[in-house]
């Protein structure tokens, strides 16, 4: 048989395959390895001061415990997604717990910085094989829209609400038993998803992509993605106008456009330009991405100012986070999972984005004396429904439509998204910050005679810059929503067609467009 026929075939056959019987069961082990691998992303960063100390880093080199995760996940994600269509996505995932389980005990047991920083490279790399296989596991075993709507409703919780339980499980950790624990806490998690993949989790057949591998499209765009992660992070601790710094951004650039230009042209592309033109999946990942862009910069803003300002301790910030987390998982598994086989996806994502903006934008009237309760708490409540509302239907749409040989790399983009989205909050955010702090300590400082007024300016300063960069975060939100209602335009993922008024199609539509079989992932 021709290898088109069989491409077109196979994809067929799974589509119309019954629907695993443990598919359920697959779901816990799938959503432990999410949790883990999202919570990794912050649980760390309170650990870091401890780790310092413990192992004698530099200031100057501690901020590559951070970046070498950052680095080696986000450059590598898409390779790790065209591994998962490669190899099968139930292989990359087992491998990839376990590579990650073996990391995190390197970096518990780490004796010196190299042996940290090196660990979290590790974790990093084997992070960008498990995300992208856990999610398009999800993909491929869900497809009947209302299951698929409540299996997406607990991934997308798990996604938006991982990052703040990293927070206090790692100021648990770090206060009662020692930094090596928010490494050591990683190999339970991951034997326990690992084993359950093993015994548990059956992929569906036809879904693999045995073509070869576009080496040429690997080392461009892990180089490309790899410049650009690090251009953010740099542009924080060294500014925007660094030569190095404006340097790897145009290096980033003129790699990525040298990525897309290869891909257009060989056989068998590392990311299919089909999987990112369809208006509804680049819909998702940009508006997703400047989500997370806002998102990320809230935790830096309300953790700094919940310990340095209000004075908590790490546990206190972490469990002062909950009310956030508790939103988002009501506004993903009550919300949108509820209503996302009722009404477009675009308006659960745009509403969903205006009102975590909303919350976003009561963060901007914080003052020094600012109350928990009456400012704070409800705020968090409205970021939380937001969020979780439109990360659920974008987690879903963000696979829908495309080929199961398609779905690791398309799943690969949602990470790619986020974790870009990460770096350029984190930098971008904090140099906004730093700025309107400096220029108002400035400008107030000639009336300060005491030590207790310095004190005072200081955290008047210190607050000011952050209500400042949240300004920015409300507008990037309100840019998502936008985004969100614009590009978004199918119906829903039952295969119907785009809303009234807009011009376009679905993922399905584009795939019959395409000469493939549609829908292929969702009926």
């Amino acid at each position: 048989m021709p290898e088109t026929a069989r491409s077109a075939a196979s994809p067929a056959r799974a589509a119309h395959a019954p629907p695993d019987p443990r598919r359920w069961k697959a779901l816990i082990f799938i959503a432990i390895a999410q949790l883990m691998v999202v919570l990794d992303a912050t649980i760390v960063n309170i650990a870091l001061p401890s780790a310092q100390t413990d192992l004698g880093i530099s200031d100057g080199n501690r901020q590559w415990v951070i970046t070498a995760y950052a680095l080696a996940f986000g450059g590598l994600l898409l390779f790790g997604g065209r591994v998962a269509d490669l190899w099968g996505r139930k292989r990359a995932f087992v491998v990839g717990l376990l590579g990650f389980a073996a990391a995190s005990a390197l970096g518990g047991a780490a004796a010196n910085p190299a042996m940290l920083l090196g660990s979290r490279a590790l974790q990093g790399a084997f992070g960008a094989l498990l995300a992208p296989a856990a999610l398009s596991l999800l993909a491929v075993m869900f497809t009947e829209a209302k299951e698929r709507a409540k299996a997406f409703g607990i991934y997308g919780a798990i996604a938006g609400g991982g990052g703040a339980v990293g927070l206090i499980l790692g100021g648990v950790l770090t206060e009662y038993m020692d930094w090596r624990w928010t490494f050591f806490v990683n190999i339970p998690f991951a034997v326990i998803a690992a084993a359950g993949a093993y015994f548990v989790i059956r992929e569906p057949e036809g879904g693999l992509n045995r073509s070869r591998l576009d080496m040429p499209g690997v080392v461009l765009a892990t180089l490309g993605l790899v410049s650009l992660v690090y251009g953010f992070t740099r542009a924080e601790s060294d500014g925007w106008s660094d030569s190095v710094t404006v340097g790897l951004f145009v290096a980033s650039a003129a790699l990525l456009a040298a990525f897309t230009w290869v891909e257009s042209r060989v056989k068998s592309p590392l990311l299919p330009l089909r999987v990112v033109t369809e208006r509804n999946r680049g819909g998702v990942y940009a508006s997703l991405g400047l989500a997370v862009i806002a998102m990320f910069g809230l935790f830096l803003f309300l953790t700094y100012y919940l310990q340095i300002v209000k004075g908590y301790t790490p546990v206190t910030t972490g469990f002062a986070f909950l009310p956030m987390i508790a939103g988002m998982i009501t506004g993903s598994t009550q919300i949108g999972a509820r209503l996302m086989n009722r009404v477009p996806p675009r308006l659960l994502m745009a509403p969903g984005f205006l009102v975590a903006a909303t919350g976003m934008l009561m963060l901007t009237r914080l003052e020094v004396g600012s109350s928990y309760t009456s400012l704070i708490l409800p705020a968090q409540l409205l970021l939380g429904l937001g969020m979780g509302t439109a990360f659920m239907p974008a987690m879903s749409m963000a696979t829908y439509g495309v080929q199961p040989r398609d779905a690791g790399v398309a799943s690969a983009m949602v990470n790619t998204s986020q974790q870009v989205g990460g770096a350029i909050g984190t930098a971008l955010l904090n140099t906004i910050a730093a700025s309107a702090t400096t220029a108002y300590a400035t400008s107030h400082a000639a009336g300060v005679t005491t030590a207790a007024g310095a004190k005072a300016l200081q955290l008047q300063s210190m607050v000011h810059g952050y209500t400042a960069a949240i300004w920015w975060a409300v507008g990037i939100l309100a840019l998502s929503a936008l985004i969100a209602f614009v590009f978004v335009n199918t119906r829903g993922q039952d295969g119907t067609g785009p809303v009234a008024g807009s011009a376009g199609g679905t993922g399905a539509e584009a795939a019959e467009g395409a000469g493939m079989p549609a829908p292929v992932l969702a009926h």
